[in-house]
């Protein structure tokens, strides 16, 4: 569910954008891309997920001390109904716990400098373009020169605006670490398997409950259901939710009715 996670953090990053105070597309659209990379973070804990293999053996390393933890953490404190599992996929890296912890760390940088809070949205980014394709590099490249273009001095103002630009990162780069592993719970909520994201409340006598759609309505990965439906209606909301998107829809309908009427 690569795509489908990263196109999901997309949308919940274009959201939530305007409630954390970001307006103009040169703000939103990098946190949206933040937002969409870290949505594929919690699958650290499977070896073939994008975000396991990113920077080869690395990330497997890190992939693999994430299952190791996560197994260990799952015998220490599952319930007396939880299934025999061996916890490594979808448990520690799949709770809300876990989204606002490392949200919080993230958020925490701004303490070791403006380079390390620019590392973590890079992180973002790059594991966004790995899911989703150079496109959505190209577009926060594109919202960054936004910035720039029509000041006085463009030399000067291309640096200030990257000053700026860190700066601002610092202030929203864990919500955007958060929102993004958060929307992927979510995501993984709707399949068959579910997601144990309420963890470590007790449900039903389990610490590591499921929680899923209603047996009719899920889904299995990769099924038609996630590429035919879920996908194209990301995709529609992905474009949609950009700044000053729907108010262009809205008046290219109305000139397209305007112009139907003049016909008749």
């Amino acid at each position: 569910m690569g795509r489908s996670h990263a196109l999901s953090g997309w949308c919940a990053g274009l959201a939530v954008a305007p409630l954390v105070g970001l307006t103009s597309v040169a703000q939103v659209v990098p946190f949206a891309a933040a937002t969409a990379g870290y949505a594929l973070l919690p699958d650290l804990d499977h070896p073939g997920a994008s975000a396991s293999r990113l920077l080869g053996p690395v990330t497997r390393l890190v992939s693999g001390a994430v299952r190791a933890f996560s197994g260990v953490l799952y015998n220490l404190t599952k319930g007396p109904r939880d299934e025999e599992s061996t916890g490594k996929h979808r448990h520690a890296t799949h709770t809300l716990a876990a989204a606002v912890l490392l949200g919080f760390l993230a958020a925490n940088l701004g303490d070791r400098g403006k380079w390390a809070v620019l590392a973590v949205a890079v992180t973002g980014l790059v594991l966004a373009a790995d899911a989703l394709g150079d496109w959505i590099i190209l577009a926060v490249l594109a919202a960054a020169g936004w910035s720039v273009v029509g000041t006085a001095l463009p030399g000067t103002a291309a640096a200030d605006a990257i000053q700026t630009g860190l700066t601002q990162i610092g202030s929203w780069i864990g919500v955007a670490v958060a929102v993004g592993m958060f929307v992927h719970c979510l995501g993984d909520s709707l399949t068959r398997s579910g997601c144990p994201w309420l963890w470590p409340l007790p449900i039903r006598g389990e610490t590591w409950y499921e929680l899923r759609l209603p047996r009719p309505l899920r889904f299995r990965t990769g099924s038609w259901v996630e590429h035919g439906v879920i996908v194209p209606i990301l995709l529609i909301a992905g474009v949609l939710l950009l700044p000053g998107a729907f108010q262009a829809v809205k008046q290219v309908f109305d000139a397209t009715q305007i112009w139907i009427a003049g016909q008749s």
